[in-house]
């Protein structure tokens, strides 16, 4: 595994479920992990992330929130990985 790439999400969200479903792919064509968190689950991304959700990081960087941008989030996996 190059890299993990994290998506804080909830489970009632539709946006939430598009993005992991297009992170996937894109996770995988690079050969990394992707991680889902709760945000519900969590008081401080809860505290942080609430009503931002869904938000794809890696690491401390944002690199998508609400939609995923496969553009910008292809260029910068090329770039780690």
């Amino acid at each position: 595994m190059a890299f993990c790439l994290t998506l804080i999400s909830r489970s009632y969200c539709h946006l939430c479920h598009d993005m992991e479903s297009e992170a996937s792919v894109l996770v995988a064509e690079f050969d990394g992990e992707l991680k889902v968190l709760d945000v519900d689950a969590d008081p401080e991304l809860l505290a942080l992330y609430d009503e931002r959700v869904p938000v794809l990081l890696h690491q401390d960087e944002i690199l998508s929130q609400y939609f995923l941008d496969p553009g910008k989030v292809r260029d910068y996996l090329s770039k780690i990985s």
